[in-house]
C-alpha cells in the first residue's frame, strides 16, 4: 500500500510504480498542478499552503486505506515538502475552518516550519505519527524528501509516520510567543490535551 503527501509525492509514486514488481495500490496527494500519470497509485490534488476540502478528503481516504492492514502488508509512505498542508485532517471536534485560520495566522506571524508543524501535529488526526498507528500492525517504510532545516523526520510534513517529541504545551507556548490569535475551538482543544502525540 503506497500513501503519501507532498509537492513531489506524485513523481515519487511514479518511480515506485516503475520499480515495484509485486502487488501495488495506494493514494498520494499533491499540490494542484503537480499530478503525474500513474497506473496503480491514485494521485489527487489539493491546496498548499492553506489546506482545502480536497486535502481533508484525501487524508481521510488515506487513513481508511491503511486501517485493517495486517503484519503481512507493507505501507510505503512517500513524503515531501508541502505534505503537512496537503495531508490535513482536523482532529475530532475541530473543523477545516479552524485549521485554515491557524495556518493563515502562523504564516502571518512568521513562525518557523518546525513551529508550524508542532502546532499542526497537535490539531491533526493523521500527523505526529498517527498515520503509522493507524497502519499497525503493518510495517511502515517512509521515504521522505526534506524541505526543513535539520532534516528531522518528525518535522517533515509534520511526521505522519514518526513519533512526535513535542507536546500540547509546546504548541500553546509557540502560539503565545507569537501572540497568535486562534479560534476558541483551537485554544480549548490545545488546552484539553485529549490525544497527546
Amino acid at each position: 500500500m503506497v500513501v503519501g503527501a507532498g509537492k513531489a509525492s506524485a513523481e515519487m509514486a511514479r518511480v515506485v510504480e516503475a520499480n515495484w514488481d509485486g502487488p501495488l495500490s495506494g493514494l498520494v496527494v499533491t499540490r494542484y498542478g503537480h499530478s503525474v500519470p500513474c497506473q496503480k497509485i491514485e494521485i489527487v490534488e489539493a491546496a498548499h499552503a492553506v489546506p482545502d476540502p480536497a486535502g481533508v478528503n484525501a487524508a481521510r481516504r488515506i487513513l481508511r486505506k491503511v486501517r485493517g492492514l495486517t503484519a503481512d502488508d507493507v505501507v510505503i509512505c512517500l513524503i515531501s515538502g508541502g505534505g503537512s498542508a496537503l495531508l490535513s485532517l482536523p482532529a475530532a471536534g475541530l473543523t477545516l475552518d479552524d485549521k485554515q485560520a491557524v495556518n493563515r495566522e502562523l504564516l502571518r506571524c512568521g513562525a518557523t516550519i518546525a513551529e508550524m508543524n508542532c502546532i499542526r501535529k497537535h490539531l491533526s488526526a493523521i500527523k505526529g505519527g498517527r498515520l503509522a498507528v493507524a497502519a499497525a500492525p503493518a510495517p511502515v517504510v517512509t521515504l521522505a524528501i526534506s524541505d526543513v532545516p535539520g532534516d528531522d523526520p518528525a518535522v517533515i510534513a509534520s511526521g505522519p509516520t514518526v513519533a512526535d517529541p513535542t507536546t500540547y504545551a509546546d504548541a500553546r507556548e509557540m502560539l503565545a510567543r507569537y501572540g497568535a490569535v486562534v479560534p476558541d475551538g483551537i485554544a480549548n482543544y490545545l488546552q484539553a490535551e485529549a490525544d497527546e502525540t
